[in-house]
This record gives structure tokens, C-alpha cells and sequence, in this order.
């Protein structure tokens, strides 16, 4: 089914606005390390009209792999994130860009424990070009750093 926004938009480039072009600081090809060391690749480009942005990841350690695609989604006014991984996993996300931050959480649900559990994304657009991801975990109230990771670019 097409959304509402997609079926009226008559423009040439439905997509080229500040809202939607709001996560283009993520854009490019980036070395991703973690603690020191190279945690991976990642390659962040515009598919669908430049409409998505699409995370191809790949992980130093050989054997995981990822996908997401971003969007800007016109009808909620919030930007969503979709990831899905070659392990079965998946992370839906929503949120918005405060300042030079995007901030996208999940919606709370249950672990196999019965626990309350809650993802947050914060990508943080630093002065020097490099990109900050810090994804924290909050279960049953206590907030645990998954993953705090500084992205350099490989190419412009």
C-alpha cells in the first residue's frame, strides 16, 4: 500500500527538503572502531529517489553482516530506521535530529525474561567530520552501553 504523501507528491525530488535530508551527515564510506580497534565497515548510501538512506555494514569479524534503510516518514513527522541482519536479527527505530544529534529509540517490549527493554541511537555529528554512533540499552530502568563507536571516513 502507498502512503498518502507518496501518492499526492508531484515534485522532482520528493525527498530533497531539511527533514529528509536531516541524517546526510551519515552518508559515505567509514571505518568504524570501537575501544581501539576496528570494529568494521559500514557504507551509507541514498536509494529511492533520495528518499533512503541505506546502511550496508560489515562487521571485523568475519561472518556478520547488516542492513538498514532510513527514511524521513512525512506522515508521523519523525524519521525511522529499519535494521535487519544476516543472524536473524531486526531493531525497528524512530526519532528525530536535535541539534547535531539524530536520536532514534524502539518502542518498549519484553525480553525473553519478562524485562522491560528499550533501544536508543544516537549518531552524533562532530565538528571534525567523524561521526559518533553510541547505542545504550535500558532494561527494567538500568541503562547498559551496547555499542560507542567513532566513524572515520575512508573517501569523501
Amino acid at each position: 500500500m502507498w502512503s498518502t504523501a507518496a501518492q499526492t507528491q508531484n515534485s522532482e525530488c520528493a525527498c530533497c527538503n531539511e527533514n529528509a535530508r536531516a541524517f546526510d551527515f551519515w552518508l559515505g564510506e567509514w571505518q568504524v572502531s570501537a575501544n581501539g580497534k576496528v570494529a568494521g565497515q559500514n557504507s551509507i548510501d541514498k536509494i529511492q529517489g533520495e528518499c533512503v538512506l541505506r546502511e550496508s555494514w560489515t562487521s571485523a569479524s568475519p561472518g556478520y553482516t547488516g542492513t538498514s534503510y532510513n527514511f524521513y516518514n512525512t506522515s508521523k513527522k519523525q524519521w525511522q530506521q529499519l535494521w535487519i541482519d544476516n543472524q536473524g536479527g531486526s531493531l525497528e527505530l524512530a526519532g528525530q535530529k536535535v541539534g547535531n544529534q539524530m536520536i532514534l529509540s524502539s518502542q518498549k517490549f519484553k525480553n525473553d525474561k519478562g524485562q522491560e527493554v528499550l533501544h536508543r541511537i544516537t549518531w552524533t555529528d562532530n565538528e571534525d567530520g567523524t561521526v559518533r554512533q553510541l547505542w545504550e540499552t535500558t532494561t527494567d530502568g538500568s541503562v547498559k552501553i551496547v555499542f560507542d563507536g567513532s566513524y572515520l571516513r575512508t573517501t569523501e
